[in-house]
């Protein structure tokens, strides 16, 4: 486990993050690139779902990389287990494996984002800080699977009872909910808007406390599930 030294020299609150792999070599690489970065905190290490379990218990990180090996059914399939442990955690898969089928099945997991480790080191850095705001990193084909399978499993229409909710929202709010299913981020949506970033944080936390929503992925997903978006658009992450 690692110690909790605050790499936070401006001031900020440091992002703790546990990591989760079944070799040793891996994890110190991990951890060597991630405080490379003065916001982020290695506060412990674990090789599988067991050690993971126990960490988050007494760490309570903000975000948990789990890295999926081929083959390895323990890559996923535990983060339920995190999230009873350590409610307020964020689990970010980095796998190797590109199969959007995989992708699909740690979402529907519990995984906020999925890092493919070809994409390099920055990537994962930024999918770190992304998520500790509480963005999903999760390209549209992906969002489109879960959604389609979320849909399968509800089977029939249900009764909407969300209306009250979403007659709440103000035309601006509906603009920027639009936007963030749209795949732009909150300086792209201020400057699609004409207004600040601060005012897009406002806005989208106007936006979860209406609609009863934690964070950027339920958005997306409910809004899909009410009608309010349409996923067309190019590929990308969220």
């Amino acid at each position: 486990m690692g110690a909790a030294t605050n790499h936070a020299g401006n001031g900020q609150k440091p992002i703790r993050i546990l990591l989760v792999d079944n070799h040793e070599m891996i994890r110190t690489a991990l951890r060597l690139l991630i405080e490379m970065h003065d916001r982020m905190i290695v506060v412990g290490e674990a090789s599988g779902r067991d050690d993971a379990v126990a960490v988050a218990t007494v760490e309570q990180p903000d975000i948990t990389v789990v890295n999926f090996h081929v083959g390895s059914q323990e890559g996923f399939e535990f983060i339920p287990d995190l999230h009873v442990v350590a409610r307020k955690t964020r689990v970010l898969v980095l796998t190797g494996v590109l199969d959007p089928d995989i992708h699909t099945r740690a979402m529907l997991c519990g995984a906020i984002g999925v890092v493919p480790k070809g994409q390099g080191a920055g990537v994962l850095v930024k999918a770190l800080e992304k998520v500790s705001e509480g963005e999903a990193w999760i390209d549209r084909t992906t969002i489109a699977n879960v959604l389609s399978e979320l849909s399968n499993r509800n089977g029939s229409t249900e009764v909407d009872s969300e209306s009250a909710k979403i007659a709440s929202l103000t035309r601006r709010e509906k603009e920027v909910v639009s936007l963030v299913c749209s795949g732009l981020r909150n300086k792209e949506i201020g400057s699609k808007l004409c207004i600040s970033v601060a005012t897009v944080r406002h806005h989208l936390g106007s936006i979860f406390s209406k609609l009863d929503l934690s964070g950027r992925l339920d958005l997306i997903i409910y809004a899909s599930r009410h009608g309010l978006i349409d996923l067309r658009g190019p590929d990308r992450g969220v």
